[in-house]
């Protein structure tokens, strides 16, 4: 457990382009000097400029730079800096990185080790949450046996079709549908070799799998002093390949009655597991009922929309929790207004979904009244091919769901990348489709309509 209110001056942050300016701008908001790491792809790279220090760990290979934690804690002793913040992906849900650099006199700004090897593994997630109260899908809370006739059994009681998961599994990988017995066998097989290779583990485990569920989550901040708020929820249903597309805030047409009793759910899972820092718990939903499927541990690419709906900077809180803050906020005092969604901005081709490397030669992004554009490129700004292709998040706030949708039509609209294609075209479309509109979809809708879109 870290002590109260520990010395934080110094902030490195082991992570690049937009999240490494996002949480620049938050520690200048509370006063606190950034060493930003980079890779040699990404020295020359503006944000990396406009850091009180910067230092280049490596060459552009994430493995030799960005998930090098040997010379990120380096650059951390070098610089004199009190604390490390992950971001999202790379080094951030990593328990040993956590561990590491607890170990090293710093604060991670993040879960302790033990929370996210719990989380992180979602059969002791799944066990953590079914002892919390949390609805989880149905599925024993255990890993799935070796033998055939156990399998069997299991998948006889859940109830085709089941869906096979990776325990160490995440971002859509290490899963497979299963619609009956007679295919059982063989994909347990299957998904137990990619989990051993994908994830080290061969561990699975196996679950009721829902067919038109909608993808929802709850945004949690917990202290070290045992408070812990919930801060509404989000709607991220639209995805493509289980990498989500638009997010929004919150989840049109699910009553507050019917999602209190989970947010406080969550709120409790966190003390029991004596987590701290911001998290994330992903539920599926459908026919009125919420399926808890995992907890991520870190900030989420997602997290503008709720603090566009709750006016909380959850950056700020995540670095405030770090060095010990009480929070300063209970949840009586949590009031979500109006509606916020978020387009991310891929360079990609819209059509093949192909990502496109590049130098940016022009570049307009939208403004106005509820408008907000959290990006770190520039005109001049190269676009690398070694990193995930995300290049923008466009979000807007509204006073409720209809005006958040002009507002995005309209920035979308005004928003113009030359030099890279990018999936400003397809966003544009996505935002005229009625059924969309009408928040009649579910995590399958995007795929369908893009197949539809292909075939037009």
């Amino acid at each position: 457990m870290m002590q109260t209110t520990r010395n934080l001056q110094t902030v490195l942050i082991a992570n690049r382009g937009e999240i490494a300016l996002r949480i620049m701008r938050a520690c200048r908001n509370m006063g606190l000097k950034t060493v930003v790491v980079c890779s040699q792809a990404d020295r020359d790279a503006a944000y990396v400029k406009s850091a009180d220090q910067s230092v280049c760990i490596g060459p552009a290979a994430a493995s030799k730079s960005y998930l090098n934690q040997d010379a990120i804690l380096l650059a951390a002793r070098l610089t004199g800096a009190d604390a490390i913040h992950p971001g999202y992906g790379f080094l951030s849900e990593r328990a040993g990185f956590s561990a590491a650099t607890e170990d090293a006199g710093l604060i991670f700004i993040g879960p302790d080790a033990t929370s996210i090897a719990t989380m992180g593994d979602k059969i002791a997630a799944k066990s953590a949450m079914v002892a919390a109260g949390v609805p989880c899908v149905p599925g024993p809370d255990c890993e799935l046996p070796g033998e055939v006739d156990q399998i069997r059994q299991i998948a006889s009681k859940i109830g085709y079709p089941v869906i096979i998961k990776a325990a160490g599994g995440g971002g859509g990988r290490g899963m497979r549908v299963v619609p009956d017995e007679a295919s059982l066998i063989e994909a347990v097989a299957l998904t137990r070799e990619e989990a051993r290779k994908a994830f080290g583990s061969p561990a699975l485990y196996m679950e009721k799998f829902l067919q038109h569920p909608r993808h929802i989550e709850i945004q949690v901040l917990c202290d070290i002093h045992g408070n812990a708020v919930w801060l509404g929820h989000r709607d991220c249903s639209m995805q493509r390949r289980h990498q989500k597309v638009v997010e929004e805030a919150p989840a049109p047409g699910i009553s507050s009655s019917l999602i209190a009793p989970v947010g406080a759910a969550c709120v409790q899972a966190c003390r029991q597991i004596g987590y701290r820092g911001v998290g994330t718990f992903e539920f599926l939903f459908e026919d009125g009922a919420f399926y808890f499927i995992e907890m991520n541990t870190r900030l989420q690419v997602e997290h503008p929309v709720t603090e566009m709906t709750s006016g909380v900077d959850i950056v700020c809180q995540q670095i405030g929790i770090a060095r010990g803050d009480v929070l300063p906020m209970a949840q009586d005092a949590i009031v979500c207004e109006g509606h916020s969604m978020e387009c991310r901005i891929n360079a990609e081709d819209p059509l093949t979904f192909m990502p496109s490397a590049g130098v940016i030669t022009a570049l307009e992004l939208p403004s106005g009244p509820g408008v907000r554009v959290d990006t770190h490129i520039e005109v001049g700004y190269k676009v690398s091919p070694y990193y995930d292709s995300l290049i923008a998040k466009l979000i807007v706030h509204g006073p409720d769901r209809r005006e958040a949708m002009a507002r995005m039509r309209r920035a979308l609209a005004g928003f113009e990348v030359e030099g890279v294609a990018t999936t400003i075209p397809l966003l544009r479309d996505l935002f005229q489709d009625e059924a969309f509109a009408d928040g009649e979809t579910d995590i399958h809708y995007l795929e369908t309509w893009l197949k539809n879109r292909s075939a037009a």
